[in-house]
């Protein structure tokens, strides 16, 4: 996409991303902001397995690592990156383009190495960054989930400050909210979308 054509589709519509940790609730949040604000949800492809309770094309693009080469080597991706050394995520490029052409609002749940190339591509793109109240909260709600064995949950422990460090300092977000009450939260995110959808 050439920079006259991605300058455009960015003033006529708005492109919103929410990170944060793992457990720390931006899932629930970007749907709900969706549902409030009458968003799309951008879809995003990864090579990384599919739980029980997500579903391939809703939550996810579930893939193999040969099909995701395959759409990098053919240049469907806004943005991709090997995350933590592991899987592979990246966010589908004419979804976007699609969306912020007839001026829509679109949402990316990404994470902050995906973020930081898309704001360097789309400066426009206003970043929001979720953060738990402290870390002893954050892991408790890691262990809540019931998804993962103990080993797992204190890797994801260890690679969320990390990420919550370089959110800090990297200067991609926007906005920093804390998901301490989840309603409280979903309000925050929505005035904040609001008031730079008037801008």
């Amino acid at each position: 996409m050439s920079a006259c054509s991605t300058s455009s589709l960015q003033q006529k519509g708005l492109l919103v991303i929410v990170s944060g940790p793992s457990g720390v609730g931006k899932t629930t949040i970007v749907h709900e902001v969706i549902r409030r604000l009458g968003g799309e949800f951008s879809v995003s492809a990864t090579t990384r397995a599919r739980t029980e309770r997500e579903r391939d094309g809703v939550d996810y693009h579930f893939v193999d690592q040969q099909q995701f080469q395959k759409w990098i080597d053919d240049g469907r991706f806004l943005e991709y990156a090997q995350v933590f050394g592991r899987s592979w995520y990246g966010t589908l490029q004419d979804q976007v383009e699609h969306a912020l052409g007839e001026g829509k609002l679109i949402v990316l749940d990404i994470d902050v190495q995906g973020a930081k190339n898309i704001k360097d591509r789309l400066p426009a793109t206003f970043c929001i960054f979720v953060l738990p109240p402290d870390e002893n909260t954050l892991l408790k709600r890691l262990h809540a989930r019931g998804r993962e064995d103990e080993a797992a949950i204190q890797r994801r422990f260890a690679e969320a400050q990390v990420e919550i460090e370089f959110a800090k300092n990297s200067g991609v977000y926007d906005a920093f909210i804390v998901n301490d009450d989840l309603e409280i939260a979903i309000d925050q995110v929505c005035d904040l979308v609001r008031a730079r959808r008037r801008a």
